[in-house]
C-alpha cells in the first residue's frame, strides 16, 4: 500500500490532505486493491498504485450519501443520474458493495467522516461540481410500491419492466426472445444455442407430447409457447400482463403460423378460467413476482388448473437468506428494476410446494447458468448502447447495464441462485401413488458424452 497521493490531471503528484481522499481513505483502506477517485475538478485520488477500478465523480454530494449509506445503494443512484462513471471493468466495481457492508465505524470515526463530507460540500471546489445530472438522464424509479401485491399493483410492476420497450430487449435478447437462465451444454455455446437447450430442456422434463395442454404463466414474448407448439406438437396456451409481450407473442404466433396450436391471453394467474385443464403447466421466471405471501394462492392456482398427477414445472430465482429483506440488493433491484419483487430459501419454496398438494420429482440448480447467461446479455447491450439510449434513453440504459452485471456477479458469489423445481399433484383413485415420470434421467439427456460444464 503507497501512502496516499493525488494526481492532478496532468499526473503530476502532490501531497492530499483534503477531505476528500480522508473519505476514501476511510471507506476504502481496508481493500486490497482500493478504488481510484477522480474528482469534478479533475484531480485523481488513490490509495493504491494499481487501484481495481477509477470512479469518476462529478458532484460531492454523492460522498455525502454515501458515508452516511455506507452500502453502494448511492453509487447506484449516481451512476444512473449521470455524476458518476466507471473506468475500469465494470464487475470489478461492482465488488465495492461487499466491502462496503462489511465497513465499521466508531462513533468518532464516524463524525470525522461526516465533518469531512461538510468540508468538502463548503469548499471552493463546490462551485466547479456538476450538481445537477448531464442533459437527457432522469432516473426511473418505482414509487408507491408496497409489497401488496394486488391486482393492480401486480399489473403495475409488470408494466413498470416489461413494457419498457420490445425494441429494446430485442437489442439484447435472443433469436427467440427469452428473458430467463439459458441452458449451456459447453461455456462456449452460443447464447441462440444456449436458449434453444433451454427451451427443449424444459419441455423433456415435462414430458411434452404431441396433444398435450401445456399453460406457461407468465410466457414472456412466447418463447417457451411457440416452442413447445412447434417442437412437440401440443396445444400451448401462455398467460402475460404485459401488453408489449402479449402484442409481440401473437405476432410471432401469427407470422409462424402455429395459431392452431398456440395461443396467448392478458390474464392474471388468480383470473385463470375454471373449468380449464391442462396435462402440463410451466412456470419460468414468474415466482419471483407473485410476492412470498401471495405464494400459496399462486400453487392454488397451479393445481386448481393441473389434471390430477399432471407436471408442474417451477423455474425461479432464490436468495441465499430466508425471506425478503429490505438489504442494499433488494432495495436496489425494488427500486430500478423489479417493483415488488419477492425472493426466498429454496427450502422454503419447495415446502409451500408441498404444503399446496404437490409431489416434488426433481429439483436441479442452475446458478451458472445465469451468471453466464448476464454477462453475455451485458455484452450484447454494450455493443448496442447507442440504439438503446435512443429507444429507453441513458438512464435506463445504465439502469439495465449496472442491474445485469451486478446479478452476474451475486450468481458467481452464491447471493442468489435459480432452481427448476419439477412436481406433479397427488392424485386420487385410480391415480394415487402413481408415479408420473420415469424412473430415471436418462430420456433428458439423449446425446451422451456432452455434459453441462461450469463457464
Amino acid at each position: 500500500m503507497l501512502k496516499a497521493t493525488t494526481w492532478n490531471a496532468a499526473g503530476d503528484p502532490r501531497p492530499a490532505a483534503e477531505p476528500a481522499l480522508r473519505i476514501l481513505h476511510r471507506l476504502f483502506a481496508g481493500m486490497e486493491r482500493p478504488p481510484a477517485l477522480r474528482l469534478w475538478d479533475g484531480r485523481t485520488l488513490t490509495l493504491s498504485q494499481h487501484p481495481e477500478c477509477t470512479l469518476v465523480l462529478r458532484d460531492p454530494r454523492v460522498l455525502r450519501s454515501l458515508a452516511a449509506a455506507r452500502n453502494a445503494l448511492p453509487l447506484a443512484d449516481a451512476y444512473f443520474r449521470g455524476v458518476l462513471d466507471v473506468e475500469g471493468d465494470l464487475y470489478d466495481a461492482l465488488r465495492l458493495k461487499r466491502h462496503l457492508e462489511s465497513v465499521s465505524l466508531t462513533a468518532r470515526e464516524r463524525l470525522s467522516l461526516l465533518r469531512d463530507v461538510l468540508l468538502l460540500l463548503r469548499g471552493k471546489t463546490r462551485g466547479r461540481a456538476q450538481s445537477n445530472p448531464p442533459p437527457g438522464f432522469c432516473s426511473r424509479i418505482a414509487n408507491g410500491f408496497s409489497h401488496r401485491h394486488s391486482r393492480d399493483t401486480d399489473h403495475a410492476a409488470i408494466r413498470f419492466h416489461y413494457d419498457l420497450s420490445n425494441e429494446f430487449y430485442g437489442l439484447w435478447l435472443d433469436d427467440e426472445r427469452v428473458y430467463s437462465c439459458a441452458y449451456f451444454a459447453h461455456p462456449d455455446d452460443s447464447l441462440e444455442a444456449a436458449q434453444r437447450q433451454k427451451l427443449d430442456h424444459i419441455c423433456r422434463k415435462l414430458r411434452l407430447k404431441p396433444g398435450d395442454r401445456f399453460l406457461d404463466i407468465g410466457c414472456g414474448w412466447g418463447a417457451l409457447v411457440r416452442w413447445a407448439a412447434r417442437e412437440y406438437g401440443v396445444q400451448a396456451h401462455g398467460i402475460t400482463l404485459s401488453k408489449r409481450q402479449f402484442d409481440y407473442a401473437g405476432s410471432r404466433i401469427r407470422a409462424e403460423g402455429l395459431q392452431d396450436r398456440a395461443t396467448i391471453s392478458l390474464c392474471d394467474y388468480r383470473d385463470l378460467p375454471d373449468g380449464s385443464e391442462y396435462d402440463k403447466v410451466a412456470s419460468v421466471g414468474m415466482f419471483e413476482h407473485v410476492g412470498l405471501a401471495n405464494l400459496p394462492a399462486y400453487y392454488a392456482a397451479v393445481r386448481r388448473v393441473l389434471r390430477p398427477r399432471g407436471l408442474f414445472l417451477n423455474h425461479g430465482i432464490t436468495h441465499d437468506t430466508e425471506g425478503w429483506q429490505p438489504e442494499t440488493s433488494a432495495r436496489f433491484v425494488n427500486r430500478y428494476v423489479f417493483p415488488d419483487g419477492e425472493l426466498d430459501l429454496l427450502s422454503n419454496i419447495q415446502r409451500g410446494m408441498e404444503r399446496a398438494g404437490f409431489e416434488i420429482h426433481d429439483v436441479e440448480g442452475l446458478r451458472p447458468h445465469y451468471a453466464h447467461t448476464l454477462r453475455h446479455w451485458v455484452q450484447r447491450l454494450e455493443a448496442h448502447r447507442e440504439e438503446a439510449r435512443e429507444l429507453v434513453g441513458e438512464a435506463a440504459f445504465r439502469v439495465w447495464r449496472l442491474y445485469m452485471a451486478a446479478c452476474a456477479v451475486l450468481f458467481d458469489v452464491g447471493e442468489v441462485g435459480v432452481y427448476q423445481i419439477l412436481a406433479s399433484t397427488r392424485g386420487s383413485g385410480e391415480d394415487e401413488g402413481r408415479w408420473p415420470v420415469p424412473w430415471t434421467r436418462s430420456d433428458l439427456y439423449p446425446e451422451r458424452g456432452r455434459s453441462v460444464v461450469a463457464p
